[in-house]
């Protein structure tokens, strides 16, 4: 991938890379040591305690804002659980300091000659898009689709996107030029085949917002009424789009960019089509857990 990122040795700036006194990253407040190869990725910070009661051995734990993290091993396997609050801001937080507790030689502000690869599996919650997925279900990700731009922030953006399917996609919803261009990035291959076996495969939208960006209509009205019944007759090659999350996508491309595998997996909650949801949902998102632990623990 050294086409992708700048290997130049570059002294990154106290002001682009902020290090506390403590020798901690700036928002995770995790020192480099502390960081396994293996990261599960939740939104809910009480939900890394969840995990957490799972592990056979805590190493350690940090706590800052929404970024609440524990180290620690499940099955022999070193694996950091870390909590990223909602929303595609804080992942682009999280992904940028994990790689840089991972990638950056903190005493010189240089990047490490070898770079380390990591593992990053979002666990997360989602509503559905079709209705043959019911509420319980599992789907992976095998590509994410992002409504919230940051890629595009980033360069070498159209190196890890799906560029035919983004127009495809773009011209079945006659997308509106005033909102981010979508894109499309594959979860790691070997992560898919890891889960393949337990989940529904889908595209998951990642939404820049909860209401109108997943076309819920409260009291201010979506730009396009219409936008759910375009996505949900969308199909690319047999494909479709089977739901709505809100962090997956700049997982998948910043992780694609930095030479990391990442992918996210989502246990329904909300049948869009249907109307329904089920606040009662933590034994499924449990279920979802032990599952991805024990996969994890194999590779």
């Amino acid at each position: 991938m050294k086409e992708i990122y700048n290997t130049q040795q570059r002294v990154i700036a106290p002001s682009e890379l902020i290090i506390n006194a403590d020798g901690s990253i700036f928002h995770l407040h995790l020192k480099p040591e502390q960081l396994a190869d293996t990261i599960i990725l939740v939104g809910d910070p009480g939900r890394v305690e969840v995990i957490a009661r799972y592990l056979d051995h805590i190493e350690c734990k940090a706590l800052n804002r929404e970024f609440n993290s524990v180290t620690g091993s499940y099955k022999g396997k070193r694996m950091t659980i870390l909590s990223t609050g909602i929303g595609i801001g804080n992942i682009d937080i999280a992904m940028t300091e994990l790689d840089a507790l991972a990638n950056i030689d903190f005493s010189t502000r240089t990047v490490k000659e070898h770079i380390r690869e990591l593992t990053i599996l979002r666990l997360g919650t989602s509503g559905a898009l079709q209705p043959d997925i019911e509420v319980g279900d599992i789907v992976f990700a095998r590509t994410s689709l992002g409504f919230d731009g940051l890629l595009s922030y980033y360069a070498n953006r159209n190196m890890v996107c799906d560029l035919a399917l983004e127009q495809a996609f773009v011209e079945h919803i006659e997308w509106d030029n005033l909102m981010p261009r979508p894109y499309f990035v594959d979860a790691s291959k070997e992560l898919w085949n890891l889960f393949k076996e337990e989940t529904t495969e889908g595209i998951t939208i990642a939404a820049p917002g909860f209401y109108a960006p997943q076309g819920r209509w409260v009291r201010l009205k979506p730009s396009d009424e219409a936008m759910n019944q375009k996505i949900e007759t969308f199909s690319y090659c047999e494909r479709r789009i089977t739901n709505y999350e809100m962090e997956g996508s700049a997982i998948a491309g910043l992780a694609a960019l930095m030479g990391h595998r990442a992918a996210t997996m989502c246990t329904i909650i909300a049948q869009r089509i249907a109307k329904n949801a089920n606040t009662n949902y933590k034994p499924f998102v449990e279920r979802m857990i032990v599952m991805a632990l024990e996969k994890l623990a194999t590779i």
